[in-house]
């Protein structure tokens, strides 16, 4: 195909039409960009919205549509030109020159990009049905179908998306096992006191817990390892002992979607490396999950992988798209809803940190709880307490709600 060329005309593509994509989008066109805007996306459903699906879409609450971040009108309204059903394949950074997999050839004069994570797999799980992850629309409706003709689950994963997809098949009857070497649920993240009491939860709700122990391989039809066309007929663990299964979900993780970028003139790291201003070279930015930059505030590299990132790291790079020097400095944020239990987490807590509950009552599982290093205060979480948790991230870590952002919708 013919090479689309407004480079010279002060052009913006973004590769990825995802939260983090869209939301610059709507930056520029907020502040009175008036230049030529392409999104490029390899899915074909319109830009929606990814932490329902491991809940509300999982569970049938919300038809797929109600997860679009916005309607058709105002996708018009941007005035911009949506490529969807065609991923990118390759980049020239210097021409800054998008090739995707048809071989439409897309130039810009500035390139976002926005191609979010690749989930994690296990070794031979594609070739086994009942075996999914979970990072698209597509995903989330495949693994909906399954669960409603299935009776026991199996997830591998003790992170926020294995622990929402356990609660969500709890939710619709079935009987559910989450195996991970971690010892609590959410530990990793955080620590053991809070992981403890989500563990708690799980299993008060019926949930059977395998922590602690590996996954060695998926088992099929036969038995055997994967390898042949069947489907999961359970998850064998590294102890011996196998987990019957008729879904499993997959939750172990997931890597930056960077491979395209290979041979691109960027350098790759944990993500696309960028300096504090979130540019990747002259001309080239990176946005959401898939970038990493330099934290002016923490003296280090960050990467951040949560929806709210995704928004308030698009308004710095459309920002500084359109003339300014500004660093991004976020105060992170994630949330995750879980039965009855709505939990906030403001900075960046480590399973190292000291806990301390400041408000509310553990027992009564109604608290505010402070993390902290060395005496400096990390990170603040709300079990059930968002309004107490925001009060204290203003009261102990850098920079009001909403400051120099602007909150997903």
């Amino acid at each position: 195909m013919p090479e689309k060329d407004h480079a010279t005309a002060g052009s913006v593509l973004i590769v990825g039409a995802s939260a983090a994509g869209l939301a610059t989008a709507e930056a520029l066109r907020r502040n009175e960009y008036q230049g030529a805007l392409t999104l490029l996306d390899a899915e074909q459903h319109p830009p929606y919205d990814r932490p329902p699906l491991s809940k509300q879409v999982l569970k049938g609450d919300w038809e797929p549509s109600r997860a679009h971040l916005r309607t058709d009108e105002q996708l018009a309204a941007l005035d911009a030109e949506f490529v969807a059903g065609d991923a990118a394949a390759s980049f020239d950074s210097a021409a800054r020159t998008v090739t995707t997999r048809t071989g439409r050839q897309l130039r810009a004069y500035h390139v976002v990009i926005a191609t979010g994570l690749h989930p994690r797999t296990l070794p031979g799980q594609d070739t086994l049905a009942g075996a999914h992850v979970l990072r698209s629309m597509d995903d989330a409706l495949r693994l909906r179908r399954d669960l409603l003709g299935a009776e026991r689950l199996v997830v591998v994963g003790a992170g926020v998306l294995g622990t929402e997809v356990a609660a969500s098949a709890r939710t619709l009857g079935l009987d559910v096992t989450i195996v991970a070497p971690a010892t609590t649920l959410l530990g990793d993240q955080v620590g053991d006191m809070v992981g403890g009491l989500l563990t708690q939860l799980h299993t008060e709700q019926g949930v059977r817990m395998r922590l602690g122990v590996a996954v060695d391989r998926l088992t099929g039809g036969d038995g055997r390892v994967t390898g042949g066309d069947g489907r999961v007929t359970g998850v064998r663990l590294s102890s011996g002992e196998v987990l019957p299964a008729s879904v499993v979900v997959i939750a172990v993780g997931a890597r930056p979607a960077t491979g395209w970028l290979t041979g691109s003139g960027l350098t790759l790291g944990d993500g696309i490396e960028c300096d504090a201003h979130c540019g990747a070279a002259p001309g080239t930015w990176a946005v959401g999950d898939v970038a990493s930059w330099y934290d002016v505030r923490l003296g280090r590299r960050l990467r951040l992988e949560n929806r709210t990132n995704a928004t308030e790291q698009a308004q710095t790079v459309a920002a500084n798209i359109l003339g300014a020097t500004r660093p991004y400095t976020p105060v992170p944020y994630f949330w995750t809803d879980q039965y009855a239990a709505e939990i906030q987490v403001h900075g960046l807590p480590s399973p190292l940190d000291d806990v301390t509950v400041v408000e509310g009552d553990v027992e009564e599982r109604r608290f505010a709880a402070l993390y902290s290093q060395g005496g400096r205060a990390t990170a603040v979480l709300g079990w059930n307490m968002p309004k107490q948790a925001r009060l204290l991230r203003q009261q102990h870590l850098t920079g009001p709600p909403g400051a120099d952002s602007a909150r997903s919708v």
